[in-house]
């Protein structure tokens, strides 16, 4: 039988046959994808949630980030596996089972990002330290991106270089904050994430702590688009799929197929090898590592500061009291710097979101229904539609519906819930059979299949019931 016979031609035609290209011998120009990873994952979540359950229970829940992530890694890997071997999306995979899977993931995407809840919280940060008013700042925030996204020559480059500046100025404060403003009793207290590590359900509601252990990092659409910046970045087969690029300033590239598929010869084996060792420490000491530090300072700095604290909130308003308690106890240029490197990083993740948001489903729209159409100027579209979208609801000066915030909350584990069932599918029966997933990261995929589905079910429950408070 040949290789390219176990591809589900349907709805999408067979891919062609190639050579694996030869294995990284030096990994520095590569590393990437998983920095952009950690840095559009550093969100709300890495700067409210965790540290406000910090400063609530302490750090007795930090622990529940390194399973989240550990979860998140294993998926990241199998959408990475399927993009290595085949130069096609996981969601491309999953279309030629049935044509509309993509649109369905573009479709809960959209629902997930389509309030422009991370540009405020900059915006609103920036209030903070220049004042001025909310609405104008993110606005030109919003139409920042806009231009960022589709004047870049390759927008891929763009992307990289602002989420690798956001992990150095974060690391970089961090290291400030460990000298300055975490003091001798939090650190001594540190050892709790791992000697007292428990669910504190009765303080804060299930949830909350649900919702934290398994969306620390990325989530949703997010992870499904590790296939797009991987092949922008030339690993394995994606070497041969051309990038995103300006329609306006960049170069047009050679239409793409829609993948590629090696022969398991002796000579693709040894390189498949040496691909997939990369693509594992990649991730690790990227997405994994950097999201895992970051949750854990950002934790221990509240602890340090605001734990005990009464009437502090689960919002960008946390920051606020958090900054003031930093300016009392270290002195006022921390207090600027802490609110800068948060108002920079949660621009950087809107500039990643808007970016993943429209790259799925400009990939989505170019795979399944006009596989004629330039990909670049149909993201470009996306990314302004998406711009535009924001600004409406902005200046409208609309406040974010209680049933938005259902979908938001609800609609990313059901995403993780589908996909995990899904890439067992296209891993299982698509690639040839000597790089099939097995084993532990097989029964990983079933583990995320099951924490994603049972998450979905009690988030849809708990937020439901708000609904009707």
């Amino acid at each position: 039988m040949a290789i390219t016979d176990a591809f589900p031609t349907r709805y999408l035609p067979a891919p062609q046959i190639r050579e694996l290209p030869d294995e990284p011998r030096r990994y520095g120009r590569l590393i990437g994808p998983g920095i952009i990873a950690a840095g559009v994952g550093l969100a709300s979540g890495e700067f409210v949630l965790f540290p406000y359950i910090a400063s609530q229970v302490g750090l007795v829940f930090v622990w529940a980030a390194l399973v989240g992530l550990i979860t998140q890694y294993f998926l990241n890997m199998e959408i990475e596996r399927y993009t290595l071997a085949t130069g096609e999306t996981a969601l491309t995979g999953f279309s030629r089972y049935w044509r509309h899977w993509g649109l369905v993931f573009a479709v809960l995407t959209y629902f997930a990002n389509l309030w422009p809840g991370w540009v405020t919280s900059s915006a609103t940060l920036t209030t903070y330290i220049f004042g001025g008013n909310r609405t104008v700042i993110a606005v030109c925030m919003l139409v920042a991106i806009g231009l960022i996204l589709t004047l870049a020559p390759v927008v891929y480059v763009a992307l990289e270089r602002a989420q690798m500046l956001k992990v150095a100025a974060v690391i970089t404060f961090f290291v400030v904050a460990a000298i300055f403003a975490v003091g001798a009793s939090a650190w001594a207290d540190l050892p709790q994430v791992v000697t007292r590590p428990r669910l504190p359900i009765d303080e804060l509601g299930f949830a909350l702590l649900l919702g934290a252990l398994a969306f620390a990092g990325a989530g949703g659409g997010q992870n499904l688009v590790q296939s797009n910046w991987i092949r922008d970045k030339g690993y394995g087969m994606g070497t041969y799929v051309p990038r995103l690029v300006s329609p306006v300033t960049g170069q047009p590239e050679a239409e793409p197929s829609t993948g590629y598929v090696f022969e398991p010869t002796p000579d693709n084996l040894r390189r498949w090898r040496g691909w997939w060792k990369f693509a594992n420490i990649e991730q690790l000491t990227t997405f994994v590592l950097i999201t895992f530090v970051t949750i854990l300072f950002t934790s221990l700095l509240a602890y340090s500061t605001v734990f005990g604290r009464e009437g502090l909130e689960n919002s960008i308003g946390f920051l606020q009291v958090e900054g003031q308690v930093l300016a009392e106890r270290v002195g006022s240029w921390f207090q600027y710097l802490f609110w800068v490197i948060g108002a920079f990083s949660l621009f950087a993740a809107a500039l990643g979101i808007v970016d993943y948001t429209s790259r799925l489903a400009a990939d989505v729209i170019k795979t399944s229904y006009a596989r004629h159409a330039n990909e670049s100027k149909v993201y470009a579209v996306l990314v302004w539609g998406l711009v535009a979208i924001g600004i409406v609801v902005l200046v409208a000066g609309f406040s974010q519906p209680i049933v938005l915030l259902v979908i938001s909350a609800v609609v990313g584990g059901f995403m993780m819930f589908l996909y995990s069932g899904l890439l067992v599918l296209i891993n299982r029966r698509i690639l040839p059979e000597p790089i099939r997933v097995r084993g532990v990261r097989l029964g990983a995929l079933v583990w995320s299949f099951l924490l994603f589905g049972v998450l979905s079910v009690l988030t849809f429950a708990d937020r439901i019931g708000e609904l009707f408070d």
